[in-house]
């Protein structure tokens, strides 16, 4: 009996079946170099004209940030079509290229393709900021004279575009939704979101209340919204409403309360959560170093870790961004621990994070070793160095770092002149700093703003030189507020200045009629120059208006938290024995023959 051999395959593939296998995913290709042996064989096999394979390659290069070679394949294509068109608007706009995003959509014209239900979308990407609503109504008329209005894709990316232009923008888009028919759910949503942004709360629940259907994004949207108006119980009440929530509802959540300083009903709804992500865990640790409550941020902190979750970019930013305001040091070094210990690679945005924090937290030596360490500086860089060596009173070294930022290519923008007024106003260096504020627009084409004339105006009042200051109070181009005032008033109390110091309290008076504390100024400026009668009418004027100054107050952080002192305030859980320690250096000090000195 013979056996039958066995039938095997035939070892024979098709190059070009292998090929087309290689080329399905073209789009995803992430790696520059598997790209580029991709891009050769294309051309190897005649196919750089395919109307299939070039879109993909092209779309490829855009996303690798590679758009000279995606232009160059573009260029070589013979009669292109309209989805190449549009493949090279959308790589434009993926690339921050919205002009160039344009040229392409009028070179379509040029070549006489005519345009599809992509490619205003693709276009109305790039439009983006109040200075654009014009290109968006040029759009919308090309849209209404193509007669593309009926297709859902575009007047929702319309409504989205309009939008974002600000509130004649939001206008606008409500005029394109109540025109538009079959409105689908991301519609309703878009419109709900853009009368949020132009602040129209009201607006934008009356719409909410009439969708005819409602996703988790729509619910999502609104209660966004109450969260941030910081209306609070409506957005709880929406929340208990919610028929589904996400990890995203309940967030929102977190961050409002966290916002509006109630931590304990943030921490009762955190700890509810079923599922937590590391956007929750940041907003509670933030929340609670906002507030100065170490402990509590502290252990959060740990307990995340623990749980396996590594903060990135935001979360670091976020939590340091909320020690820096709240003087947290504590917090703050076991976040660059951690980062030392995952050896985390630092972008230059979490660098300038942790200089900022050490900066205002007092360790300047950190700050300045961390900024002297970096590998690739940012304008942002030198202005968190500058502005924490100003605030702390090293005038001379900001200046020196401000002349080495210009030294190094980098040109200074309105922030970084606050921090160079700053130092000439702690350092005493007035015409220095009077002639850093003129060269602001003169040589760098940065017009001076109400912060620099504040700088300014305090600088030439502590410098004694008050008729100049009040002159370039008169004259400067904006209204001066309660900060510039306030500042005059402080120079006048330094210097005696009674009657400068009365008109100024004229003009505070109106812009704060109910604030104590600046009649108490004045008060202590009759004082010191033995003006009891002029006490005596002003403590009276301070008292008719029924407020008192409030309390100064000292902050002193230590491992459990920041703790806070106020003038004969017993509510601290250890005040007996800070009592009985300052009664003790009462005495201590009165043995030396010390006597402060009082102000009224």
């Amino acid at each position: 009996m013979q056996v039958p051999t066995q039938i095997r395959s035939p070892a024979f593939v098709s190059t070009r079946r292998l090929l087309e296998q290689k080329l399905s995913d073209l789009h995803n290709c992430t790696n520059p170099h598997h790209l580029t042996q991709l891009h050769a064989l294309i051309y190897k096999h005649n196919l750089h004209q395919d109307p299939f394979i070039i879109p993909k390659l092209l779309t490829s290069y855009s996303l690798r940030r590679n758009i000279s070679s995606a232009l160059k394949v573009f260029h070589q294509v013979n009669d292109p079509n309209v989805h190449l068109f549009n493949t090279m608007i959308r790589a434009h706009i993926h690339n921050n290229q919205p002009a160039h995003a344009f040229d392409t959509f009028f070179l379509m014209q040029d070549y006489g393709v005519r345009v599809d239900n992509y490619t205003y979308p693709f276009l109305l990407k790039g439009c983006v900021g109040k200075n654009e609503l014009n290109l968006v109504k040029m759009i919308h008329t090309h849209v209404l004279k193509h007669g593309f209005c009926a297709d859902v894709y575009v007047p929702n990316a319309l409504i989205d575009s309009y939008c974002r232009c600000g509130v004649v923008g939001v206008e606008e888009g409500w005029k394109v939704f109540r025109w538009m028919e079959g409105k689908d759910v991301v519609s309703w949503n878009t419109m709900v979101g853009g009368l949020l942004k132009a602040n129209r709360l009201g607006d934008a629940r009356q719409v909410f209340d009439e969708m005819p259907e409602r996703d988790l994004v729509s619910w999502n949207t609104v209660l966004d919204g109450y969260a941030k108006a910081g209306r609070l119980d409506e957005a709880f009440e929406l929340f208990e409403r919610m028929p589904e929530r996400n990890v995203v509802s309940w967030s929102t959540m977190l961050s409002g309360y966290s916002k509006a300083g109630d931590m304990d009903m943030a921490r009762m709804l955190f700890d509810k959560m079923p599922v937590k992500n590391l956007v929750s865990w940041t907003i509670m640790i933030a929340g609670y170093a906002g507030k100065g409550m170490a402990k509590e941020a502290i252990e959060l902190y740990e307990r995340m870790e623990e749980a396996g979750y590594r903060p990135d970019d935001g979360a670091i930013i976020s939590i340091l961004a909320a020690c820096a305001e709240s003087g947290l040091l504590w917090l703050g070094k076991l976040v660059h621990q951690s980062i030392k210990r995952n050896k985390y690679q630092c972008s230059t945005l979490v660098e300038n994070a942790l200089i900022d924090m050490y900066a205002k937290c007092g360790s300047l030596n950190k700050a300045l070793n961390i900024f002297k360490a970096m590998r690739k500086k940012d304008l942002v860089s030198w202005n968190a160095m500058i502005h924490g060596l100003a605030m702390h009173g090293h005038g001379s070294e900001a200046l020196d770092l401000f002349s080495k930022m210009k030294q190094e290519g980098f040109i200074p923008d309105k922030v970084t002149f606050v921090g160079v007024l700053c130092a000439c106003t702690h350092g005493g260096y007035v015409d220095e700093g009077i002639q850093y504020f003129y060269t602001m627009e003169r040589d760098y084409g940065v017009p001076p703003e109400i912060e620099h004339y504040g700088c300014v105006i305090d600088l030439l009042g502590r410098g004694g030189r008050l008729q100049e200051a009040f002159r370039l109070v008169r004259t400067m181009p904006v209204e001066p507020n309660v900060i510039i005032w306030g500042a005059l008033l402080g120079a006048c109390r330094l210097y005696n200045a009674v009657e400068l110091a009365q008109d100024v309290l004229e003009h505070l008076v109106k812009l704060e009629p109910q604030n104590a504390g600046n009649y108490s100024m004045l008060s202590n400026i009759y004082a010191a120059t033995g003006n009891w009668a002029g006490v005596a009418d002003v403590r009276l004027k301070m008292k008719n208006t029924g407020n008192e100054k409030p309390s100064g107050a000292s902050l002193i952080e230590l491992e459990d938290g920041v703790h806070e002192f106020t003038v004969k305030n017993a509510t601290h859980p250890a005040s007996d024995k800070i009592y009985q320690m300052v009664d003790g250096l009462s005495g201590h000090i009165e043995k030396v023959d010390y006597w402060p000195d009082v102000i009224y």
